[in-house]
């Protein structure tokens, strides 16, 4: 830095300082900031540090401003409130656009079997609503309501009639699943998928632009009612976060404190994030954990609160709604009648094993389909895939009752308690004829024969969910993961309740059932191991624990079952673990080769700066720029011939003494702009970083000065430095570069996808599969 003070004094007592080229009038056309400089190119990551300073610039400028006038404090609290505005704005358009899905999905999943005559855009349940022929015990049968083969036939009884419903439901779900994939492949690519990996990685940093724009949000949303309503095994509500995030990019447009900074727009996506979540399962509070656990990267408390807000907005906007018809915010509510003892414990820990089991199995399987998705001739074919997979789900589906209605509805059924009025087939028990109990206390009862064909029907559904599931997810439409994990989890957790409960009233002598399960009393609660299950699964899957255990109270009132679920995640998490790290976010993520460095990643490795700085020995020496030596011609070849994302700044190519870091896209946009506005800038104009110009020959072309887009203060490391360090300041500073340097001299440089390569190379994978920088 002495040195390039020393040139500008220097400089600044040429003889040249009178000409019209000297410092005295030389034009500085960057002294008014141009379009686009300090914004990134697709595919890159953010300068988080550089993005902080800009926001701290600016508000100080806002704040002393507002000392100025009336007009400039109203718009300094204008500046203030638009966070607050925007959340309101998401919270909203999130909660309507849920609710509108909810309605949309109920209406075209029943339309695969039937229609109803008084108006056909009426759901089965709400056509039966509406009928003044309807009776309790038959409450799913009206008049109104007609299957299609009684519809086009007059029967609804026989084998044509079935075979005629079974035709059209496998044909209706093609149709559904050939619309979903055709537009997402016409009209929006980025509408596939779950989104969550891709909504970590862009608040990790990441540029993926279109990602989040208006054409993905309508996209997103029609096929994923189009893509639920088809059958096929996946959910809604890891896609919702992707809606709503899309809805927090939308109005971050229209206001140039959230449009102008990526930094600013990533604490609004992370609240988006929260309201996607509240609204996907009607859990405000587990939205505000979610986004906080397992999407945000930076998560400041002030993002805290406007999370909560938008969740708040979002939950109350889908409330009004309505969509579920039980003045609820979810489809899941229960009641359970009684508690659950320590005993318990056991089953539920076995089964939170069979969900870390399920979960490392799932995300093996479905990495190792979708990788060969990738480097096959599969990957060319997404229609013929994704009609395939509705085809053959279809058709396995509709003979078996659990898997030919909505997963939703399946798991509903499962974690209902069976009361006296329930007419489903797992409430099938041999009543005593003398049991004169209130209705809401109906002692353990033995099964039914309608108890053990639904376990058997069940037994089925699991084999079909857990295999077709590993199929589905990652296909080109929108598809969760949430509720196909959830039902698996179900199906098996209903299963061991129901073995719980029989053996408790067959056996209620033994020691284990005779201090708290006497014959007569209502001993274990089937629907709680379901709800225990889908917990379990759920978090073996995704290896979230708090936020899952406060996303499966709220989704089902179940406030008192906070033990036993904490006890399913926190062993699921541990036996999903012992098989691999990753869940099944951030192993789409390393599939993707994206560059997220994970937080929760441990590198314990003893490996120096050095080591992974570039150049290599065999490689080429770094591509430097020097202060003032450096002509228009040579700089644009610089930048012609690499493609590197920027470049150190040097006092000479001899001495290496490092000044700065100048940007690839800044310097670009610099060089073009001064060739169009700046007279006489031509091919052997000099560029300089420095304050003054440096001295010039006699008659030379204007000079172009480019100190404005030089960071001045880049991030520097010794070549000594632990790499250990480095990885922690990258993690925390959100850096895209750090510069090696030995006494001042510049060495080497360190991006982040060297730091992502070398972590992968340290833990046996392949370094190459880190694509973006």
């Amino acid at each position: 830095m002495e040195a390039a003070e020393g040139l500008a004094s220097a400089s600044a007592s040429t003889p040249g300082g009178e000409e019209p080229n000297g410092p005295g009038h030389l034009m500085d056309f960057l002294d008014e900031p141009f379009p686009d400089v300090g914004t990134y190119e697709d595919f890159h990551t953010i300068d988080w540090l550089r993005e902080k300073s800009r926001d701290t610039d600016r508000h100080r400028k806002i704040t002393s401003k507002s000392k100025e006038s009336m007009w400039e404090l109203i718009k300094s609290l204008l500046d203030a409130w638009s966070g607050w505005v925007v959340m309101l704005l998401i919270g909203l358009l999130s909660g309507t656009l849920a609710g509108v899905i909810d309605l949309a999905v109920d209406w075209m999943t029943d339309l695969k079997e039937g229609v109803c005559l008084s108006a056909f855009w009426y759901s089965h349940e709400q056509c039966c609503w509406t009928s003044n022929q309807t009776t309790f015990d038959d409450r799913d049968k009206c008049p109104e309501w007609q299957k299609w083969a009684e519809l086009m036939t007059g029967t609804s009884e026989g084998a044509g009639a079935y075979l005629l419903n079974y035709l059209l439901y496998v044909l209706w779900a093609l149709l559904f699943s050939f619309l979903a994939v055709s537009l997402v492949r016409v009209f929006a690519p980025y509408a596939c998928g779950s989104g969550i990996p891709e909504i970590k990685t862009i608040l990790s940093g990441f540029i993926i632009r279109g990602y989040l724009g208006k054409w993905t949000l309508l996209i997103k949303t029609v096929t994923l009612v189009l893509a639920v309503s088809s059958g096929l095994s996946l959910g809604k509500e890891g896609p919702l976060v992707h809606v709503a995030c899309c809805c927090g990019n939308l109005f971050c447009s229209l206001f140039s404190k959230y449009s102008k900074n990526e930094g600013k727009r990533r604490e609004v996506l992370s609240a988006a994030a929260a309201a996607g979540v509240s609204v996907a399962f009607g859990a405000p509070i587990g939205g505000v954990l979610f986004s906080l656990e397992e999407v945000s990267y930076y998560f400041p408390l002030k993002t805290l609160w406007r999370s909560f807000f938008a969740a708040l907005v979002a939950a109350f906007t889908l409330r009004s709604i309505n969509p579920f018809g039980n003045s609820r915010l979810v489809l899941f509510y229960v009641e359970y009648h009684t508690p659950w003892y320590m005993a318990e414990l056991v089953p539920f820990i076995l089964l939170g094993v069979f969900g870390g089991l399920w979960g490392a199995l799932f995300i093996r399987a479905n990495i190792a389909w979708c990788r060969r998705r990738k480097t096959t001739r599969l990957g060319r074919y997404p229609v013929l895939e994704v009609v395939g997979v509705a085809g053959v789900t279809a058709l396995l589906a509709f003979p078996n009752p659990y898997t030919r209605r909505s997963t939703s509805e399946l798991i509903s059924e499962l974690f209902n308690d069976c009361g006296a009025l329930e007419s489903s087939q797992l409430c099938d028990y041999v009543n005593s004829p003398n049991m004169s109990r209130p209705l809401d206390d109906i002692p353990d009862r033995p099964a039914g024969p309608g108890v053990y064909t639904a376990l058997w029907q069940l037994a089925l559904a699991l084999v079909f969910k857990v295999v077709v599931t590993v199929f589905t997810f990652g296909m080109k439409i929108p598809s969760g993961l949430f509720i196909p994990s959830m039902a698996v989890g179900a199906i098996a957790g209903r299963m061991v309740g129901i073995a719980v409960e029989q053996t408790a009233y067959h056996h209620h002598d033994w020691i284990i059932f005779r201090n708290w399960c006497r014959p007569g009393a209502d001993c274990v609660t089937p629907g709680l191991y379901a709800m225990v299950g889908a917990a379990a699964c759920l978090g073996g899957v995704t290896r979230m624990t708090v936020s899952l255990v406060v996303i499966m109270f709220e989704l089902t009132g179940g406030l008192e079952y906070i033990v036993p679920l904490m006890a399913a995640a926190v062993t699921s998490k541990w036996v999903a673990d012992a098989f691999g790290k990753e869940g099944i976010y951030e192993s789409h993520i390393q599939l993707n080769g994206y560059p997220y460095l994970d937080v929760r990643d441990e590198f314990s490795h003893r490996t120096l700066a050095a080591d992974v700085m570039r150049p290599r020995r065999s490689e080429p020496p770094l591509a430097v720029l020097t202060q003032d030596a450096d002509s228009v011609e040579e700089v644009e070849a610089l930048i012609k011939g690499t493609d590197y994302n920027g470049f150190p700044v040097v006092v000479s190519r001899e001495s290496e003494r490092l000044i700065g870091f100048v940007g690839r896209r800044d310097l670009t946009l610099a060089v073009k702009t001064a060739r169009q506005k700046q007279e006489g800038v031509v091919s052997s104009s000099l560029v300089f970083f420095t304050e003054d110009p440096p001295p010039l020959p006699d008659d030379p072309p204007p000079p172009l000065k480019l100190r404005r887009i030089l960071n001045l203060s880049p991030f520097t490391v010794t070549d000594h430095t632990p790499m250990e360090t480095v990885v922690d300041i990258f993690r925390k500073l959100g850096l895209r570069q750090c510069l090696v340097t030995r006494s001042g001299r510049l060495l080497g440089i360190i991006t982040k996808k060297d730091v992502l390569r070398h972590m992968a190379q340290m833990m046996d994978q392949d370094p190459e599969s880190i694509m973006f920088n």
